[in-house]
């Protein structure tokens, strides 16, 4: 199970990378792994769109199953990630890198604050795994 240190992550599987005021999320490899083949990702937040804590942003669909991606923090959608739309794959082969879903400016950077550690989603992960 690969849990990059550098980032921040929530109960649900989203992941957070902060460089500044800006945020990058997408879900996490234990996610990808739960899911299994990614055959479907729909961005569902649009470009501008400010959007709070806990709101979905997208969707991710596979041969198993279809979740929701909610947002770690609040903050005003500045990217997407229209690569997802023809190459939903890249959610299973690259997860932390070329398959983030959005970028946003965050509104209350505080809220990273209340996120899980690398350490703190690595035990939750294997307590779902027992």
């Amino acid at each position: 199970m690969n849990i990059p240190p550098d980032l921040k992550y929530t109960e649900n599987d989203e992941w957070i990378r902060v460089e500044g005021t800006t945020g990058t999320i997408g879900i996490t490899d234990f996610a990808q792994d739960q899911l299994s083949d990614v055959v479907f990702v729909e961005i569902i937040a649009d470009l501008d769109e400010t959007i709070n804590q806990g709101d979905a942003c997208a969707t991710v669909e596979s041969v198993k199953a279809a979740a929701d991606v909610y947002m770690p923090v609040s903050g005003t959608i500045s990217e997407i990630n229209e690569d997802l739309l023809d190459s939903p794959e890249l959610v299973n082969t690259d997860p932390y890198g070329d398959a983030w879903m959005v970028k946003i400016n965050l509104s209350d950077p505080s809220q990273v604050d209340g996120l899980l550690s690398p350490e703190a989603y690595e035990k939750r992960c294997e307590e779902r795994i027992a």
